[in-house]
């Protein structure tokens, strides 16, 4: 088994960071893995996104053209890698930021209003894990509960304090997209 994830936002939505959790989740749980990140020059604002492959097995490229599955988190980067997603994928949007429905119809669409979700739950920094709750519930490679335990391990000693937020956004992605009614 191998997955391909694209993770792609504006800098500062948490695309690198959700792209990092699933790869040490991946190696907490004994699956090879590749993370690489990717961002313009800019803080803030200007594009950031990462591929993540996920296997059982050695992975023989980083390079991905036509992922298994993309997380979107903004306009600009639903209209570039929604083309790319693999036929049966998933395409996870963040309809918070994004104005248009997909087009296509032979991938399996999550709408997810991310960022009023992560206001709801208090934080508007959670936007990137509720994305990757809902992205999990579509997934074999990993589950939220694994995804959850790693995050724990990892999460850095200065953001101790979101991480109870971060498994309630987590949590919330996941249900609704286990709930919603999903295109295929």
């Amino acid at each position: 088994m191998q997955t391909e994830i694209i993770i792609s936002g504006f800098g500062g939505q948490g695309a690198l960071f959700a792209g990092q959790l699933l790869s040490y989740s991946a190696l907490d749980n004994g699956l090879q893995v590749t993370w690489i990140p990717s961002y313009g020059p800019e803080m803030r604002g200007g594009t950031a996104h990462c591929t993540v492959i996920i296997s059982d097995d050695e992975i023989g490229s980083p390079v991905i053209r036509n992922p298994k599955a993309a997380l979107v988190m903004n306009l600009p980067s639903l209209d570039k890698y929604e083309p790319l997603v693999e036929t049966g994928g998933v395409l996870v949007v963040n309809t918070s930021l994004v104005d248009r429905n997909p087009t296509r119809e032979d991938i399996t669409v999550i709408l997810v209003p991310a960022n009023e979700i992560a206001e709801e739950l208090g934080e508007k920094r959670l936007a990137n894990l509720v994305m990757l709750g809902a992205l999990l519930e579509h997934l074999d490679a990993l589950s939220v509960e694994d995804v959850g335990a790693s995050l724990g391990v990892h999460i850095p000693e200065h953001r101790r304090n979101l991480l109870e937020g971060n498994l309630k956004a987590l949590e919330r992605g996941a249900s609704l997209a286990s709930s919603e009614a999903i295109s295929d």
